[in-house]
């Protein structure tokens, strides 16, 4: 084999045991959860935003931006129920470059997957000890996410995942509600079926073991929008968009229909201004049409404390190393501008 094994990591259970949840967390997060899944069920009209860096890169930012999110939740609270996006790993494209904190805690050093291991949990830990919020991540390795599976109460699947055969099938197993990208190619009927896998049982192999799921009835959409035939960036989020797939979910007869609207990404062509826009104008849709205010149960935006990108080694504080974000004033207002609107 063309590979060097460097080590055993320690499995998911002594991880847990290492960096324990105390009594006070494991209430917080089941309220957190039952709140965020009556919103899923229709129990709750609130609306969800999912928010923060495009990668969680640096300790102390992220946190800073946490406590900022924490403030305004508490104002906006009778309206919106805020999920910090703490995305600790970070899928590249072409497989190159800087992966997430899982693999770097440290950008600027190399690889230490168990150091990474650490990081993620402990950071995901403070979130919710220090701020009371659970929190997001993407599972782009299905065999990894134990380790924060008593920490998350948002699991996406990203769009080069969604198609995944272990994906689906570990979705189907997860108790959060997990949400399902459509492709990079745009094609609605591989995200429908990839939530129709979610919210099935399933009998199948994970870490070595034979487990039988019960399915996630809280499996939904998330439009990212998608590259045509061109390589050019396509939009999904527009009212024709929301009553296609609406009209998809009434004839698929799956549980629970909702939609997340990812503002950024080929949403917005990776504009990372456009998403005030966006967002806005998902709000407006909501109002128009009662089916599409029923169906669509938030929006997933990337934003951070300062606008825009920088390259890995470069220092600028809470500023993305990834893809450019939306930053602190301007997301602060456009939370309360979405809070008056709803």
């Amino acid at each position: 084999m063309r590979m060097n094994f460097q080590r055993k990591l320690p499995i998911p259970k002594d991880v847990k045991a290492e960096y324990p949840l105390t009594e006070k967390m494991i209430a917080e997060k089941a309220a957190r959860d039952k709140e965020i899944a009556d919103v899923f069920e229709g129990a709750s009209d609130k609306f969800i935003l999912i928010i923060g860096p495009c990668s969680a890169d640096h300790r102390e930012p992220v946190l800073d931006y946490i406590s900022r999110l924490k403030r305004i939740s508490e104002e906006v609270s009778d309206k919106i129920i805020i999920i910090p996006r703490i995305y600790t790993n970070k899928p590249r494209t072409t497989g190159q470059g800087y992966k997430g904190m899982l693999h770097q805690p440290d950008p600027d050093a190399k690889p230490d997957m168990y150091k990474g291991i650490v990081a993620i949990r402990e950071l995901h830990m403070e979130a919710l000890r220090d701020y009371g919020f659970s929190s997001a991540d993407e599972m782009l390795y299905p065999e990894n996410y134990r380790y924060l599976s008593d920490l998350l109460s948002y699991v996406a699947i990203g769009a080069r995942s969604v198609e995944n055969q272990q994906h689906r099938l570990t979705a189907s197993g997860i108790e959060a509600p997990v949400g399902m990208k459509n492709p990079t190619g745009g094609d609605f009927s591989v995200m429908m079926n990839a939530i129709t896998a979610a919210q099935s049982s399933h009998t199948f192999i994970y870490r070595g073991w034979e487990v039988i799921s019960e399915g996630n009835p809280h499996a939904h959409a998330i439009l990212r929008g998608y590259i045509d035939y061109a390589g050019r960036s396509c939009s999904n989020y527009h009212y024709e968009d929301l009553l296609r797939v609406s009209e998809l979910y009434e004839k698929s007869g799956l549980k629970n229909p909702s939609v997340i609207v990812d503002t950024n990404h080929n949403n917005s062509g990776k504009k990372y201004l456009e998403q005030i826009r966006i967002a806005k104008d998902i709000v407006h849709s909501r109002g128009q049409n009662a089916d599409i205010k029923g169906l669509v149960k938030g929006l997933m935006i990337e934003s951070y404390i300062e606008d825009g990108a920088q390259k890995v080694g470069e220092h600028v504080y809470g500023k993305s190393i990834t893809d450019p974000c939306l930053g602190w004033e301007k997301t602060e207002r456009l939370i309360y501008d979405i809070a008056d609107k709803l």
